[in-house]
């Protein structure tokens, strides 16, 4: 489709923070122009020309072959602020089912007595319909691209494809589920699948992933030279069990490896060491943050301030449903910064700017996302548009300071992936009636706790 938003407030975080007034113009699933009407710069500048039609709407011209393509849609945005989509980079989607069902637990009791005898009973179906389930939410929250890590990648992408989302899959290699060689398979399949899916090397974490697979995995990523993620650090017990087996804490066991040679980075983050944060730095690894999730299950609060005086670049996560246990990146973005200023009993110690840019451009280039980064002129068209007529975004002394300090899911007037509408104003434009995904997900919990 092509899709003209005008009269827009718009913020492209290609240029910091700034805000501009303007149109984005979407051709396909491409941004083609961003700013004033009478100054396309798109990536067919010369080739183009912008003229009116009879009825007074713009028509773009290709001089090459005179083939005039008109807009299917335009859509008034009333100064509300269209924005690159928000990129969360921690999921496990389809943990919805354990949504409320697994809380008020420490970490060990709640992976281990509830969570994992849960997942043994699910089937690749089950995942497909819960991670749609988990999609209409991100949609709701403005999150254009998730980085999902669980059980079976196949019916994951498959769900992704059929919403029309946008989905980075990363292996949960460990001693009871998945194998390295399967993890080269889907490497190799879901990297040429679709142009929504993507895979990255990955596991579960250094406490439930012997040497032995580590160490091919490793072998993998340099084979493939492939960047690696998992859960590091998350807790003080988790990190103390690794010195007393390793003689280093996880990050620096997982270096000696190689599993970070070739890039990646760590969930969570929590209990991290001077020589961790070098090991990070020097490897050019991402640190994405968790905070509900940590919160919820007690397990820290990250040090988000130390990271980023190291250079060492974060992004934000929800985690899963089953942790969180919702899936919201405004109430992610507001307990990162809360967090982080309590942590150092200081109000001046992050900025909210750059706490937006942690759930956008961050998250995006964490992820390999660099084509949904930003929103300009030859980007894929992931974008979001902001209600700012609503009383908590009113009045504007700031306005992408109050999408981290008083924004919520009600701002979220229309979500866009590939340059689809998948979202707009309550209602979902994802092939399947909510409804029915709704029941499925109801029916798949209640078999599996019976």
């Amino acid at each position: 489709m092509n899709i003209r938003i005008y009269n827009a407030n718009i913020l492209t975080m290609a240029e910091g923070c700034a805000v501009r007034q303007g149109e984005v113009w979407v051709r396909d699933d491409r941004i083609v122009h961003v700013g004033e009407a009478d100054s396309f710069h798109g990536p067919e500048a010369g080739s183009r020309n912008a003229h009116h039609s009879p009825s007074g709407r713009p028509v773009l011209h290709t001089l090459r072959d005179s083939a005039p393509f008109h807009w299917d849609r335009e859509i008034d945005a009333r100064g509300n602020l269209v924005m690159p989509g928000f990129k969360d980079a921690h999921t496990h989607s389809a943990m919805t089912f354990l949504r409320s069902y697994a809380d008020d637990l420490p970490l060990w009791d709640w992976l281990h007595k509830q969570v994992f005898p849960m997942e043994a009973k699910l089937t690749p179906e089950d995942i497909y319909h819960l991670s749609k389930l988990a999609i209409m939410e991100y949609l709701t929250s403005g999150i254009t691209a998730n980085f999902d890590m669980y059980l079976t990648p196949d019916t994951i992408a498959q769900a992704s494809v059929d919403t029309g989302f946008r989905t980075v899959i990363v292996g949960a290699l460990n001693d009871f589920t998945q194998s390295v060689a399967e993890l080269e398979k889907w490497y190799d399949t879901y990297n040429h699948y679709h142009p929504l899916i993507s895979f990255q090397l990955g596991f579960h974490a250094q406490y439930t992933t012997g040497d032995t697979l580590l160490r091919e995995l490793s072998a993998l990523s340099h084979q493939k030279k492939a960047p690696v993620w998992c859960h590091n650090s998350e807790t003080a017990a988790e990190t103390a069990q690794c010195v007393e087996h390793t003689g280093m804490t996880p990050t620096a066991y997982l270096d000696s490896l190689g599993l970070y040679d070739f890039g990646g980075g760590g969930y969570h983050c929590i209990y991290m060491s001077e020589k961790d944060l070098e090991i990070f730095r020097d490897r050019g690894l991402y640190a994405v943050t968790n905070p509900a999730s940590n919160l919820k299950l007690a397990s820290g609060i990250a040090p988000l301030t130390d990271i980023m005086d190291m250079d060492i670049p974060v992004a934000i996560g929800t985690d899963g449903p089953a942790s969180n246990n919702c899936l919201d990146m405004f109430r992610e973005m507001f307990l990162v910064i809360g967090l982080a200023k309590l942590r150092e009993k200081d109000a001046a110690a992050m900025d909210a700017n750059d706490v937006l840019a942690m759930a956008t451009v961050n998250g995006a280039h964490a992820m390999g996302l660099a084509d949904c980064d930003t929103l300009e002129p030859g980007k894929l068209a992931d974008l979001i548009l902001i209600d700012l007529h609503r009383p908590n975004m009113q009045p504007i002394n700031n306005m992408t300071k109050n999408i981290v300090y008083s924004g919520s899911k009600e701002n979220v007037l229309l979500t866009m992936v590939n340059g689809r509408i998948l979202y707009e104003k309550g209602e979902f434009y994802i092939g399947t009636d909510p409804e029915e995904i709704y029941r499925k997900a109801n029916a798949i919990t209640s078999r599996l706790k019976s």
